[in-house]
Order: C-alpha cells, then structure tokens, then sequence
C-alpha cells in the first residue's frame, strides 16, 4: 500500500505558519476549500510540514500538454514529465510546490523492495512519511491501466516501471507525498498517476533501489523502509 503515516505527530503549529490568507469558515467551522474546480481544502489538524499557500484554483484548469520537472538528487537527476490531460489538479498542485520550493532539501523517505511493488516514495518535508503541504485534494484516478499479470483476482492494475503517482492516506486524501515506480508493481487503482519519468531518471532510480533499504534491528533484511543509500532532493525545478 501507497499510503502517508499517521502515528508521527506533525510538529508544525497552524497558528504559526502564517502563509495563505485566511480560508472563510463553513457552517460546521472547518475552512472552506477554494472555489474553483479542484477544491483545493485545507486540513488544520494536517498542518502543512513546511509554510506554504494554497494553490490557485482557476475556473479553467490547465489540462492539456506536459511540463518537465527535474529532481536534483544528490545520487543524479530525476527528471520528470508531468501530464496535465491524465491528472490536471495533481499537476497544478504539484507544480504550486515546486514553484514554493516546498520539495527542495527534502529526503525521499521510504524505498519498497517487494515482489510486486517497487517504489520510491517522496514528497514529505518532514521526513516521516506523515508531512504534508496543510491542504488535501481529490483523486484523479486511471481507468485504463491494464490488469497486472501477477493478480489472478484482476482487482490489482498494473503500475509500470517509470510511473509517476500520489501516495495517499485513503480516498481524496491527495498532498505533497509521491511516489516514483522503478519496477512494475500491482497495486489497485486508487493512486493518481500524474506523469512519468524519463529513461535519465530511472538510472537514478535504478541506482537507489540497487543500495537497498537501511536494515534496522528488528528487520535486518528489510524490503519497506528508508533507502540505505540516502537520497536527498536538494532541488526541484520546473522547465518552461
């Protein structure tokens, strides 16, 4: 499972972060979400692990072309092509933190080195796996991914080598977390895919998966936890 960790506590007071302008209250007290088609909401109890506003919501969500971003990674580049048709509030969100520099001297905090599922997973400033950007947003899923071969039920799909996704904490619970699949893996379809990487990237990420996962003393032989060879983003930038 793609999903972020609820038992670390968040140490980032709200009342502190002092970024985007005040959100009107509902009826019920909670902030309300932006107003236009992605429904940006913020999540108080979930504050952001590093400051920063939330994304512009236009009426007309950009949701056609590609835009590349580069992950410069202490162990090589991670480029990647980010497709604004496949998943529009994924990307704009994703680019909105890149642009905050939210991703940038950041850790990619869990590698999985299961039979059918191997990923690299980023994205939390915190470094916990339980950070996120304070505001959560709905799922775009895909309909069309094939069935993986490794699932005689046909409920798990296909998540190739080179596939680009959000991790989450179940449904529309979408933030900063993604994940990077080096190795196809079956997973159900409820992951929004929002890109790829390039051939470039997945040398880098071929590199990380070869180092392995860090063995702790419970688990001297691990196949879920943090990447032994560290892995650092030290810049995330997009290409115009």
């Amino acid at each position: 499972m793609i999903r972020l960790r609820h038992t670390l506590a968040v140490t980032v007071v709200a009342a502190l972060l002092g970024v985007a302008a005040p959100q009107p209250a509902r009826a019920g007290g909670d902030p309300a979400p932006t107003t236009g088609p992605c429904q940006y909401t913020p999540t108080p109890d979930e504050p952001a692990a590093r400051p920063v506003p939330l994304p512009r919501d236009p009426a007309r969500t950009p949701d056609r072309g590609t835009v590349t971003v580069v992950l410069r990674t202490n162990l090589g580049l991670i480029p990647l092509v980010l497709d604004r048709a496949a998943a529009p509030c994924t990307v704009q969100s994703f680019l909105h933190l890149t642009r905050h520099r939210f991703y940038d001297r950041t850790i990619c905090h869990r590698l999985t080195a299961y039979p059918t599922l191997k990923v690299l997973q980023c994205g939390d400033p915190s470094g916990t796996g339980s950070g996120g950007p304070g505001y959560r947003y709905r799922d775009e899923l895909p309909t069309d991914l094939p069935p993986a071969p490794t699932d005689p039920t046909g409920v798990r799909r296909l998540y190739a080598r080179g596939v680009l996704a959000m991790a989450n904490a179940g449904p529309d619970t979408n933030g900063s977390q993604f994940f990077l699949v080096y190795g196809d893996s079956a997973l159900r379809p409820n992951y929004s895919i929002f890109g790829r990487v390039t051939p470039w990237g997945l040398r880098t990420l071929d590199r990380v998966a070869a180092g392995g996962i860090a063995p702790t003393p419970e688990d001297p032989a691990p196949v879920d936890g943090a990447p032994a060879l560290r892995t650092e983003i030290r810049k995330a930038r997009a290409l115009h």
